[in-house]
Formats: C-alpha cells, sequence, structure tokens
C-alpha cells in the first residue's frame, strides 16, 4: 500500500508526486490518459517532421517558479531554448511593439510608437525589481502567505505603498493608459492580461498583464528543447529514480471514504488502489467535488458555492506544419516565440465584448507560437512548427461574423473557425495560408477529451477574475489546499494560486499532506526550534 495516491499525472500531480517522495513517501500516480503529462505533451501528429505540442507551449512561469528550481529537473535531461526575442505584437500597419529580454530593446520598441514610453516601461520594470522576490514567494507559496506578504507589503510600501498596489488593481485598458502614450506598452501589457481570461476592462486585469510582461522582460519566454513532453519526462524520470510510479490508463472514478477519512480510490476498472496517508488531486473542482465524491461528504455551503463555480474561457487551437517562416509584415515578429495578433486595444476589447455576449468572435485575437523559431529541433530547417489559439464562450448564442458556427464543434464548425484563425494571421502575414502543408484543429470538446480537467477547453482550472482567486479560490474561504475531508488534498490549477506551469499547487498539496501527517512531538518540536530562531534573531 502506497502513502499516497495522486490522481492525474500533469505537473502538479508530477510535482506533488515529487516532493512526497523527496521525503520518504511512497507515492503512486494514476493517470487515465495512456501518457503522462496533462496538459505538457507534444507529438508528431500534424507531419512525422514536425514536433507539435499539444496544449502549452511556453513556459515563463516554469522559469521563475522556486518549486520547479529546487525538484532541478535539468538534472533529468531537461534543456530550455529561447527564441530570439520573447514577444511580439504587430499591427497591420507595420508597426510594431517588442519584448525582448533585453530591456534596452524592449524600451527602443515603445518609443517608436511615442517617445518617453521606453523610459515609463524601464519605471515600470524598477517597480518589478523591488517587488519580484516578495511577489514570487507569495505567488508560490500556500495562501495565506503570511510571512511572505509581509515582506511584499515593506517593499510595496517603498514603491509608492497604496498607489502602487491600486496601480494593481487597476483594468488593464486604464493601466496603460495612465502609463503610456503611445500603443505599444499598452498592447504589451494588454496582450498578456489575456492570457487569462481577462478583459481589457476587468479589475485586476492591468497587475496580471503587468506580472506576465514582467516575467517575460526577465525570465524570457522558454520552451522544452525537443517539445513540451521534455518537461513532463524529467519530471517522472526523477520520481522514479526515487521509487515513485507512475501508472497510465488508469481512470479513478471514486475517492473511498471511510470512518470520515480519504483512505484510497477506485479506478473504472474496478481496481482499489488504498492510500496509507493521503489522496491527492490533480484534478478540476467540479470534478472533485462533483464527481469522485460523493454529496453526503461534503458540507452544504461548498455545494452551494460550487454552482457558482466559474469557468475561464473556452479555447481553440490549430496546430501547423508550415513549409516556411511565418512572412510577418512587421520584420520584428519573425524572431519572437509568442506574437500576439489584434490590430490594437479596441479590437482586444471588441473580441472580450463579443465573448460576453456569447458571441463566435469574428476577428479572434490570436496567441501565435512560432516554436522552430524557439526550438530549431521542432522541424526540418527552413519550416517552422506553428501553433496559434483563440478564445470562445462556453455557451455559443451566435456567431458575429454570421457564418453559421453553432457551437456543436461537428467538422463543419470546426473548419469554419479554422479559417476563421488563418485569415486572422493573413492580416499581419499576407501568404500565410500558402505556406500550410498541414493542420491540426483542437475544438474544445477535443481538448477536453485529450485532458479531463480541460472541460469544455478551459486551460487555466477556473477564471483568474478577482472574484476566484486568493481566498475565493476556488471556492469561498478554501484558499488551501486541505479540503473539508480529512486525507483529501486539492492539487490542481483550481488551487492557489491558479493556472500557468509552475507546480505551486502540488507543492503546497504535497506540504500540506506532509505537515497533517508528522509525528505530533516532531511538530511541537520543530515549532520551538522555529520560535527560538526567531526570537534569537530578534537579539
Amino acid at each position: 500500500m502506497p502513502d499516497a495516491v495522486v490522481i492525474g499525472a500533469g505537473p502538479n500531480g508530477l510535482v506533488a508526486a515529487n516532493v512526497l517522495a523527496d521525503a520518504g513517501w511512497s507515492v503512486e500516480v494514476l493517470e487515465e490518459q495512456p501518457e503522462p503529462g496533462g496538459a505538457v505533451r507534444h507529438d508528431r501528429g500534424v507531419d512525422p517532421a514536425f514536433v507539435n505540442d499539444l496544449f502549452s507551449s511556453f513556459y515563463p512561469l516554469a522559469a521563475a517558479s522556486p518549486v520547479l528550481a529546487a525538484l532541478h529537473p535539468e538534472e533529468h535531461g531537461l534543456r530550455w531554448s529561447h527564441a530570439p526575442g520573447v514577444l511580439a505584437h504587430p499591427l497591420t500597419d507595420g508597426s510594431c511593439a517588442v519584448l525582448d529580454r533585453n530591456i534596452g530593446t524592449t524600451a527602443a520598441s515603445l518609443d517608436t510608437f511615442e517617445p518617453g514610453d521606453g523610459a515609463a516601461w524601464r519605471r515600470l520594470h524598477d517597480v518589478w525589481q523591488n517587488l519580484r522576490p516578495g511577489l514570487l514567494e507569495a505567488l508560490f507559496t500556500p495562501f495565506p502567505p503570511v510571512r511572505a506578504t509581509a515582506r511584499l507589503a515593506l517593499r510595496l510600501r517603498a514603491a509608492g505603498g497604496l498607489r502602487m498596489a491600486r496601480s494593481l488593481v487597476l483594468p488593464v485598458r486604464r493601466l496603460g493608459e495612465e502609463e503610456f502614450r503611445g500603443q505599444g506598452g499598452r498592447l504589451l501589457l494588454a496582450g498578456n492580461a489575456l492570457h487569462a481570461d481577462l478583459a481589457p476592462e476587468s479589475a485586476g486585469s492591468g497587475g496580471f498583464g503587468w506580472l506576465m510582461a514582467m516575467l517575460g522582460q526577465t525570465y524570457g519566454f522558454p520552451v522544452p528543447v525537443g517539445g513540451s513532453g521534455a518537461l513532463t519526462s524529467a519530471l517522472v524520470r526523477r520520481l522514479e529514480t526515487r521509487g515513485g510510479r507512475v501508472r497510465c490508463g488508469q481512470r479513478v472514478e471514486h475517492v473511498v471514504v471511510r470512518g470520515g477519512r480519504a483512505v484510497g480510490v477506485r479506478t473504472a476498472g474496478g481496481d482499489a488502489v488504498p492510500a496509507r496517508r493521503a489522496v491527492l488531486a490533480d484534478v478540476s473542482v467540479p470534478a472533485l467535488y462533483g464527481e469522485l465524491l460523493d454529496p453526503e461528504h461534503l458540507p452544504a455551503q461548498l455545494l452551494d458555492d460550487l454552482r457558482r463555480f466559474q469557468w475561464d474561457f473556452a479555447t481553440f487551437k490549430v496546430d501547423w506544419a508550415l513549409d516556411g517562416p511565418v512572412p510577418w509584415q512587421a520584420e520584428q515578429a519573425s524572431r519572437a516565440g509568442t506574437v500576439h495578433l489584434a490590430d490594437g486595444m479596441d479590437e482586444l476589447t471588441r473580441f472580450t465584448a463579443q465573448i460576453a455576449m456569447r458571441q463566435v468572435p469574428d476577428r479572434p485575437f490570436l496567441i501565435f507560437g512560432q516554436m522552430t523559431t524557439s526550438d530549431a529541433t521542432r522541424s526540418p530547417q527552413g519550416t517552422e512548427s506553428a501553433w496559434a489559439y483563440t478564445h470562445i464562450p462556453h455557451e455559443i448564442r451566435a456567431d458575429a461574423a454570421d457564418e453559421g458556427i453553432t457551437g456543436r464543434w461537428d467538422t463543419k464548425d470546426q473548419e469554419l473557425m479554422a479559417d476563421r484563425v488563418e485569415r486572422q494571421v493573413e492580416r499581419f502575414a499576407p501568404g500565410f495560408r500558402s505556406l500550410v502543408r498541414g493542420r491540426r484543429i483542437l475544438a474544445p470538446p477535443t481538448l477536453e477529451a485529450l485532458d479531463g480537467n480541460l472541460a469544455g477547453g478551459a486551460i487555466n482550472g477556473g477564471t483568474t477574475a478577482m472574484h476566484q482567486q486568493l481566498v475565493f479560490r476556488p471556492l469561498p474561504g478554501t484558499g488551501r489546499p486541505e479540503t473539508p475531508l480529512p486525507g483529501l488534498y486539492l492539487a490542481s490549477s483550481g488551487a492557489h494560486p491558479g493556472g500557468g506551469v509552475h507546480g505551486a499547487p502540488g507543492a503546497n498539496a504535497a506540504r500540506a499532506a506532509l505537515r497533517r501527517n508528522r509525528p505530533p512531538g516532531l511538530a511541537r518540536a520543530q515549532r520551538l526550534l522555529a520560535h527560538r530562531d526567531r526570537t534569537g534573531a530578534r537579539r
């Protein structure tokens, strides 16, 4: 009998398993799909000569994560690669805002839109440099991050206190207007905010856009050499060297409860897998509380709150094998790994407004990935492995382009939407479609079939909006990985701090399980030692 059973072999599940194995626990990971990785996998399904990431591709949060750094995945085969440029946001007039790891290059790009905006970017970067240690510590530790928050508060006071706090909760449109006179800086912030489901007018989108932009400025948007699954492989190899086990093709359908405690799981094949100490669930919040557990084991208030749980936007993705580099009208975009495609701030607002009205956008905002530009191993020399994704409503009432997309996502819907995506790329890269050797369409039902956590194509484990963050994530009063059921811990992106490949929810859940299973005498001794260290330091 293993000490712990982990449901799901996504990055959070694998991080949780590794943290437990490092503490000497025996761990078994059960994964529904035929291979591990969750939303961190790649294949050659578009063309045998091309590597395409199935889901996520660029990992600034992984590069910044102390959780992943502590696991040293590079010692188990992971290598990172960077495109020459981090991110570009071209416009149809040929101008282009550029985010580069060299801050001088970023600043010079923004000055082409409006002289002085480069200096404004440097000021935002100075604030980031001051807040970064405390902010990252608070982001990647369990909620509430008391010590990290105290240290962050001191740094925030030095950075302007309430004025800076105000800036971070602003809508990104307003933050951009206050900080920049030209479009360039505004678009870098707003495009990054839309990596989540945050409209330019959403409260807090300014802080999120600033965070993502500054992560790119400092760490870049790196990719694993050989495909995103290389990160998964490194985590699996690390776990196996410590005696852990990953079993694929094992769909967990029930958490077994005995004596008011989670004691194991039952698979769809009827196998019972007991857990001596803990069950950790790298699954979505609705799946855990609405499917894997019987209602009688949960508080009525939680079940009521679960009905108010909000997913992030649905996602539609297209993968390509291209016979040549993308013919960007703005040459600067050719150096970037990630390219944002929307012709100005108003087009971003129009896009999110159409989603809010449950319409399929007629000019979808695209996040476009140039993978061979980022990692030369992804396709033959002179070609490009590429993808783009956009967001759409979960419930579709109308097609803003009046082309008849219904939301059934049958073959007709998929082809119409993929053609629309390609036409959007053509606006910024005339001749793009002539380079397409092959394409693959990943509509919302396809994404969910490949990873059950991506319900309806939602990729962040629930909305990033302020009403479902911190103490409200995933449900009011459930900001920690502990669940109402002893022995059961939430280890997915549904938990604080949310989506992105950084491993924090998994590590937080594992540490919570370790704390709960410490011998009482050891726990008391550790508290006394910690108190002595603190009082001694004050003396």
